[in-house]
């Protein structure tokens, strides 16, 4: 993985590649290539292929040099799961007339690469995609191009997005989707495929999604066909984009990271549009309407997810216990996967994921759907792999999130469970008061996050006494202990800190061996039903020498006597804190990392789309 670009049309395919590549960049990555086929009519027959470590800028250094021409072509950007990353290790791989991008992992690639160099074939990187290249190329000895493709597709095993060119059939380009993203975006008289909606919107708005095991075969002419992994007709037609260009750019904003905290008011309140009934205390969920009689008799729930989304889900369990009496459970996607969970047709299971192509949570879905249970998706991406495999869903209509660390998304995500929390209630015994009073305050926030914003500046100054602690605690009770493992998420990802979220009352129980002068604590104090409990944590700290961040509700006056500092928010519903709490840590990480000259946006290591596992 990370990111897969194709161009096949009547323009140069340089210009469109390198600008693809340059929007992916968001998702994570350490190496960059491309690979250009010359026209049917040039003399020159060979493709050009120019691959570099580092940023997509380095390869257009590479690229200037060079006299690359041509109207079809691959990219990537590689976010390294088999090798270092090297310029052999970058894609596209070549062999003899074949070249490969690819995203995902084959799993069965080390006995495949026995076999091959056994028949004499010579490896130049470490990675699993080269095997594929050779697969095809020793078919293509025999076989024409697609036929070739086809009879290498059956080997391998695993998630994978290939898209494949050849020098001697160069008006043609096949492209196969397996459990990792790919999107054909469908012009005038050409075509663009990427792994992310981002790299084609600036070009169209009409796409085609493909489903897990179709190859796609696109040509010059502008001529497509869909097919199985056996060859059978699949009939596609194109769907269009409901987002534009310019949600995708920072209009203004130092980083897409600080754009999105700021665009999170907006994101609540596309969550909410045409969902809420306030005059009946009511939700209206589209996309549930199908299943929802039968959402109404499910006995019991389960939350799959990973990361940000995990987060979410905590914050569902709480929320949906309490106000909808269904008992609910929340799991990593990638432990769900691989036990045994008790499944059944009597409950649900919700997945959230942003991306709608998260592996893992992918996995469950189907392990889920196995076992009569009913399947149902919280995405962000419409046409993801998620959102049309699972028996029904809700959209976050959060727009595209470029930060690789999620804000934007998770307020969104939480919007939705809190309609999905009264949808089950008044299914059930909620009553129309109790109904009316969350949906109306529910709608208050995205003001109150806006008055957040405006005091961006405090959390600013209040960054700067911290950006040197290399270790915190983040720590919070109830609704809010998912928050602090969420702002320990957010300050780990974009800041590099070795953070740690705790739910305050276990903090007795070991965590506080590690308090000493100045050790940094931040402490999520709302005037709640927990609230005098959270401050007897904060004293436990303060005795001990250590440094205390508060972030607690207007009125609050006890926190100041206790803590070092303190920002305080909105009043709200408890249930509806959270949706508040999480903005001011977004806020601290950003400038913490910020501060120490980092790279907020893409930072080391990580991809914005887990598509392995």
């Amino acid at each position: 993985m990370c990111g897969i670009v194709g161009y096949i049309g009547k323009k140069e395919a340089v210009t469109v590649l390198l600008e693809g590549l340059h929007h992916l960049e968001y998702r994570g990555y350490d190496s960059a290539g491309l690979c250009v086929l010359p026209s049917a009519h040039s003399r020159k027959r060979r493709a050009s292929v120019v691959r570099s470590v580092g940023k997509v800028d380095a390869l257009v250094d590479l690229v200037s040099k060079k006299n690359v021409s041509g109207f079809v072509g691959i990219a990537h950007t590689r976010w390294a799961t088999h090798g270092r990353p090297s310029v052999a290790n970058a894609h596209p791989h070549s062999v003899g007339n074949i070249h490969v991008v690819h995203n995902g992992i084959i799993e069965n690639y080390q006995s495949l690469r026995e076999k091959l160099i056994e028949r004499g074939c010579r490896f130049r990187s470490d990675t699993d995609s080269e095997v594929v290249a050779h697969l095809i190329a020793l078919e293509r000895v025999k076989h024409d191009f697609e036929t070739s493709v086809y009879r290498a597709l059956s080997k391998i095993r695993g998630a994978y997005a290939l898209v494949i060119v050849c020098d001697d059939d160069p008006d043609k380009m096949i492209a196969v989707k397996n459990s990792s993203p790919l999107v054909v975006g469908v012009g005038r008289d050409d075509f663009i495929i990427a792994s992310d909606v981002s790299a084609i919107v600036q070009r169209t708005k009409n796409v085609l999604y493909l489903n897990d095991g179709e190859v796609i075969v696109l040509s010059r002419d502008g001529e497509y066909s869909v097919c199985s992994l056996n060859r059978l007709v699949k009939r596609r037609k194109p769907q269009v984009i409901d987002w534009s260009p310019e949600q995708a750019q920072k209009g203004g904003y130092e980083h897409f990271m600080f754009k999105e905290i700021f665009e999170q008011p907006h994101a609540v309140v596309d969550a909410l549009r045409g969902r809420v009934v306030i005059s009946d205390g009511l939700v209206r969920l589209g996309g549930l309407r199908s299943v929802e009689d039968r959402l109404c008799q499910i006995k019991r729930i389960v939350i799959v997810s990973c990361g940000t989304s995990y987060h979410a889900g905590l914050v569902g369990k709480y929320m949906i216990e309490e106000y909808a009496g269904v008992s609910v459970e929340v799991e990593f996607a990638s432990e769900f996967r691989y036990r045994k969970p008790l499944v059944d047709k009597h409950m649900a299971v919700i997945v959230i994921s942003q991306s709608g192509e998260t592996a893992d949570t992918l996995a469950a879905v189907r392990e889920a759907k196995n076992k009569g249970a009913l399947t149902l998706g919280i995405v962000n991406a419409v046409g993801s792999a998620i959102a049309r495999e699972t028996d029904a869903g809700v959209y976050n209509h959060a727009g595209p999130e470029i930060g690789v660390a999620s804000t934007k998304a998770f307020t969104s995500q939480l919007s939705i469970l809190v309609l999905l929390t009264v949808l089950l209630g008044r299914g059930r015994d909620m009553s129309f008061v109790m109904g009316q009073k969350i949906l109306t305050e529910l709608e208050r926030i995205p003001h109150l996050i806006t008055s957040i914003l405006k005091r961006e500046k405090e959390l600013r100054v209040i960054a700067r006494a911290y950006v040197k602690n290399d270790a915190m605690f983040f720590l919070g009770r109830k609704y809010h202990y998912p928050i602090a493992l969420e702002g320990a998420l957010k300050i780990k990802e974009i800041a590099y800190v070795n953070a740690q979220g705790y739910a305050s009352g276990e903090m007795k129980h070991g965590p506080i061996a590690l308090i000493e002068d100045g050790f940094p604590c931040v402490f999520l104090a709302p005037k709640d039903s927990v609230y005098e409990k959270t401050l007897s944590g904060m004293e436990e700290v303060r005795a001990r020498g250590g440094r205390i961040f508060a972030v607690s509700t207007v009125g609050a006056k006890e926190v100041s006597s206790i803590a070092d500092d303190v920002f305080f928010i909105p009043k709200t519903l408890e249930m509806l804190t959270p949706l508040l709490l999480v903005v001011p840590l977004q806020i601290f990480s950003y400038h913490v990392g910020v501060m120490r000259g980092l790279d907020v946006d893409q930072p080391r290591n990580l991809a914005k789309s887990v598509t392995v596992e």
